[in-house]
C-alpha cells in the first residue's frame, strides 16, 4: 500500500502555489490523487531548481530526481514520470486508463493472482459507474533509459 501512496505523491505535474500554500493542478483528478496521498501521510512538498521532488512521509522525507514527464493526453490516456531514487534506480511510474495500462503489461503480469483479482475488482467498480485508474511501475535499466532519453530530446 505504501508504494501505491508514494506513486500518487510522485506521479503528477502539480505545482505548489508558494504564496497560498496550495496545490495547483491542470485537472481535478490530479489534484484529488495528490491530496489523497497527503491524507495518508505522504505529502508532496515541492520540487527544487534541480528537479528534486520531496515527499514528506511519516518516516522522514523521500527524494526523487524527476528525469522526464510524459503528460496525460486523450490519445495516450495515461501520464508517466521517470524518476531517479536515492539508490540511483531509475523508475518509470505511470497512471492511466485500465485498458491502456493492461495492454502494456507482460504476459507474466497478466497471469499473476494479484492482477487477476485487481482486474476483477476494477471491472466491477467500472460497471457500477465509478471512475477507475491503474498504476504501474517499472525499474528501468540506465542504458535503456539513456537511449530512450536521447531519442525524445
Amino acid at each position: 500500500m505504501v508504494r501505491t501512496i508514494v506513486h500518487l505523491a510522485v506521479c503528477h505535474d502539480i505545482i505548489i502555489d508558494e504564496k497560498k500554500g496550495v496545490y495547483n493542478a491542470a485537472s481535478p483528478d490530479e489534484l484529488a490523487l495528490v491530496n489523497a496521498a497527503k491524507q495518508f501521510g505522504y505529502e508532496y512538498a515541492g520540487m527544487d531548481a534541480d528537479d528534486i521532488m520531496t515527499v514528506k512521509t511519516p518516516n522522514g522525507p523521500l527524494k526523487f530526481k524527476r528525469l522526464n514527464v510524459c503528460e496525460f493526453t486523450s490519445t495516450r490516456k495515461r501520464m508517466s514520470v521517470i524518476v531517479e531514487d536515492k539508490d540511483k534506480k531509475i523508475i518509470l511510474m505511470c497512471k492511466g486508463a485500465d485498458s491502456v495500462i493492461t495492454d502494456r503489461l507482460s504476459q507474466e503480469s497478466l497471469k499473476s493472482k494479484v492482477f487477476v483479482e485487481t482486474d476483477r475488482v476494477v471491472t466491477r467498480f467500472a460497471n457500477e459507474g465509478l471512475r477507475t485508474l491503474y498504476l504501474s511501475q517499472k525499474i528501468l535499466d540506465r542504458k535503456e533509459w539513456e537511449l530512450w532519453n536521447e531519442e525524445v530530446i
